[in-house]
């Protein structure tokens, strides 16, 4: 069955959407994004997610042609016209199509381009890999250096997830220049020593993740003492435990990095306690 599509205030099946060939989303990947979570028909921490959308709006110099409430009301429509149960909402907002290519901005004036669709994911809260935990591997961190912007400019994280997919593994994390951890493809990355949780601090070299904000804070609340700084590949492999969090996966387990097994090579209790408090306090919260 086909599905209903958002396209610049339009509801239409996902055959007929169209966007020009000049949006600058396309030729310049002059575009920002957001991905919502839908459990049991419901938005999880959508304010945060509108939040960061806004910021990344402005880091860009551009606005979005929409209010807050108007994306709420979206969001929840597309949910209702797709029987979204377990899934996510995929939300893009561009500079629009100015009529012609050009590397200059075009006139703010020019309204930008809205999109959002839906993704059904039945098991979404309940992944398989949840409980087997995620094998991954370390590559250079290539990227451009405002990952804390939410860009659609996703090419290296891409290509980071087909080099874990010949590798036979889950995903990657990038190394920076010095050898620390920055994050995975699309995803903030955890290791666990003790009683405390060390994940890198936010800056422009990580995306400021959303479902990061919220289990560092319920790890507060639970007791674990947080740590905010780099660690090395060694530092992970000699961890007791390693996880990833991000909005289509949650709190993750890693149980294995470049080869070697992380603690027990088995999802350590601190991320499975995690994702557990996670996924009770986020449902409750749910809109």
């Amino acid at each position: 069955m086909s599905r209903t599509v958002y396209v610049n205030g339009d509801y239409l099946p996902e055959a007929e959407a169209r966007v020009s060939i000049f949006d600058r989303g396309f030729l310049m990947a002059d575009g920002v994004y957001e991905v919502t979570s839908v459990l049991d028909g419901k938005l999880i921490d959508f304010k945060g997610h509108a939040k960061r959308l806004a910021r990344s709006l402005a880091e860009l110099e551009m606005t979005c042609p929409v209010s807050e409430a108007e994306l709420l009301a979206m969001h929840r429509e597309l949910v209702a016209r797709n029987g979204i149960e377990h899934g996510m909402i995929y939300l893009q907002v561009t500079r629009g199509n100015p009529g012609d290519r050009s590397f200059l901005f075009p006139d703010p004036s020019l309204p930008g381009t809205v999109v959002a669709f839906t993704q059904n994911v039945p098991n979404l809260a309940d992944a398989p890999a949840a409980k087997v935990g995620f094998k991954v591997i370390s590559i250079p961190d290539l990227r451009w250096s405002r990952v804390d912007i939410k860009t659609v400019q996703l090419l290296y994280p891409s290509m980071g997830k087909m080099a874990a997919k010949k590798a036979g593994v889950d995903d990657s994390w990038f190394l920076d220049e010095a050898g620390a951890v920055t994050e995975g493809t699309s995803n903030n990355a955890y290791i666990v020593k003790g009683n405390r949780i060390i994940t890198r601090q936010l800056g422009s070299d990580i995306l400021h993740g959303i479902t990061r904000a919220a289990v560092l804070r319920f790890a507060a609340e639970a007791q674990f003492e947080v740590e905010e700084r780099p660690f090395t590949i060694a530092e992970a492999q000699g961890a007791d435990e390693a996880f990833s969090t991000a909005a289509s996966i949650f709190v993750m387990p890693v149980v294995e990095l470049d080869g070697m097994a992380i603690g027990t090579g088995k999802p350590g209790p601190v991320a499975v306690r995690l994702r557990e408090i996670y996924l009770d306090e986020m449902r409750k919260a749910a809109i």
